[in-house]
Parts: C-alpha cells; sequence; structure tokens
C-alpha cells in the first residue's frame, strides 16, 4: 500500500488519511475479546467485516447516510494494494462519542445486569425474563466510547449529559431504526439479530453512520427459530468469548492462543452469516487479486 499518515490503531482496524477529508479504514484479521486482542488472527476476518459493512451500508442508506465513499479498489487502486477487500475509503467525520448499542434480546452484559438488579442499564425492565428471551422492544442502552478499555454502560440521563439531549435522542432514534430494519432482513435470512452497536459522526452538520454496521463483531447473531436449551448457537464471536472463559484466563494481557479447530469455525461462521444476509458468494468479494 502506496504510504499513507497512520491516525490510529483499533483493536480491529487501521485508519490512515488519504486527504484532509478522506480516510481509508483497513479492516484486519484481528480479533478481540474482553478488550484484549488476541496473539490468532481469524482469516478473512477483515474481508468479512469490511464486506458485510458495505452491504448493510448500502441497505440502510435510506434511514441515515454514512461514511462509505467505495470500497472497491479499482476506485483506489495507488493505495489499495495488500488490503483490497479489507478497505474502505470514507469520508472524515467528527465522531459522537456514544457506543450506540441495541437490544431486541435479553443476553450478555445485559442478562448479568438483569439477573441482580432486575434493571437494564439502570432503567427499569419488566419482571420474569429469561436468559435469551425477545425484549418487549428494542432497548438503546448505550455505553460510553472508551479509548482504551471498557466501554462502561449508561443509564438515560447520563447519556444525554455525556452528548447533550438532542442529540442523544437523535442517535437513540435512528440506531433503533436501524436495528429494526437488520432484524427484519437477518430474519427474513434465516438468523435473529439480538443485539448490535452502531457508530455515529457528524459531517457538515448532519448524522451520518460509521465504522462498520451489523457485522459478527458488533453483533450477535443466532440461528432463527432457535429452540433448544440454554443460549443458542452464535454466528458471531460469541464462541471466541466462550473458549477464551473456558481456559481460566484472568482477561488481561497476554491472551492465549485459540486451538485451531476454534480458529477455523469462526472464519466458517463469519463466512456463512455474510452469506446468509447478502445471498452472495463470498468468493466474489475482492481480494489482493483485484487490487
Amino acid at each position: 500500500m502506496t504510504a499513507l499518515k497512520h491516525v490510529y490503531s483499533g483493536k480491529v482496524r487501521e485508519l490512515y488519511e488519504v486527504s484532509h477529508d478522506r480516510l481509508l479504514v483497513v479492516a484486519t484479521d484481528r480479533v478481540s475479546v474482553f478488550d484484549v486482542i488476541l496473539p490468532d488472527p481469524i482469516p478473512d476476518k477483515g474481508r468479512v467485516l469490511t464486506a458485510l459493512s458495505t452491504f448493510w451500508f448500502d441497505h440502510t442508506a435510506s434511514i441515515v447516510a454514512n461514511h462509505v465513499i467505495s470500497a472497491d479498489p479499482t476506485d483506489f487502486p495507488e493505495i489499495a494494494g495488500d488490503v483490497a477487500g479489507r478497505a474502505m475509503l470514507v469520508q472524515a467525520a467528527r465522531p459522537v462519542h456514544l457506543e450506540c448499542v441495541v437490544r431486541g434480546f435479553l443476553f450478555g452484559s445485559a442478562w448479568k445486569e438483569y439477573q441482580r438488579a432486575g434493571t437494564i442499564n439502570g432503567e427499569s425492565a419488566p419482571a420474569g425474563l429469561h436468559e435469551g428471551d425477545r425484549l418487549p422492544e428494542p432497548r438503546f442502552t448505550p455505553t460510553t466510547k472508551a479509548e482504551a478499555g471498557h466501554d462502561e454502560p449508561l443509564t438515560l440521563s447520563e447519556a444525554r449529559d455525556l452528548v447533550g439531549a438532542d442529540l442523544h435522542d437523535r442517535v437513540r432514534d435512528v440506531s433503533i431504526a436501524l436495528y429494526e430494519s437488520g432484524a427484519a432482513h437477518a430474519h427474513a435470512n434465516g438468523l435473529v439479530l439480538a443485539d448490535t452497536k452502531f457508530e455515529f459522526g457528524e459531517c457538515d452538520g448532519e448524522l451520518i453512520l460509521i465504522d462498520e454496521c451489523m457485522t459478527p463483531d458488533s453483533s450477535r447473531y443466532w440461528p432463527a427459530g432457535w429452540s433448544g436449551d440454554g443460549p443458542p448457537p452464535s454466528f458471531d464471536k460469541q464462541p471466541v468469548r466462550d473458549y477464551m472463559e473456558a481456559t481460566g484466563w484472568n482477561k488481561t494481557p497476554p491472551a492465549p492462543s485459540l486451538a485451531a479447530e476454534v480458529i477455523e469455525s469462526t472464519r466458517n461462521r463469519y463466512v456463512e452469516v455474510y452469506e446468509m444476509l447478502t445471498g452472495l458468494s463470498f468468493d466474489d468479494w475482492y481480494s489482493d487479486d483485484d487490487a
């Protein structure tokens, strides 16, 4: 890749400056759990994240504008190189400092809080719910957007204080609309979108969707119609979390290695969820050979 100014390293993505108002977002094959990057990459993960985000950005453009200019490496051949299929050329934006989580089902940290206190993000919740239950309506459960360490849950009033009531209400309403659209599309294609996370920015006074969109990294996907006991099988990185917890690891760096079968099964799940949601073959997505 032609030398560009490196702007930022996230747990999964690298950000480069192309011009004063354009950035190149490169999704790597890194995987993180419990805010720690694991030592073993998942092959093709960066390509899946980029391919699926591109699909969702296009699918949801009627709900909210987004930052994507192009993910086609022929539109930026001088910088594509070995990041073809993993890179998006995007519009620079001023980030909104909230992680905008929407939950349609009671699971993960929300379930743990509900068990402990009967609340979800500090707000009241119906009694008698069980792990994995569908919530009466999608819940907006924002968190802080931490530069390092854990994102912390925010109550409604805390989130409004952080970014202002008007902006909070805008991202809440858009996030729920995005979730409902994504959940309906997922259901029509044999999947449940249990929860997901969005990030927003502002550009010329307009709210836009940025980062990634409804990928297996930022979402929980379950098979539709699951009726077994306990948590449903996941088409996301939940099995990686489960494996790492089972090792007895203390969730601080360095993390132990993943087993080869976990790496392979995770790669296969990510590809499968892409193909189920898009109806496309992952083999047809851009690769280094297209640069």
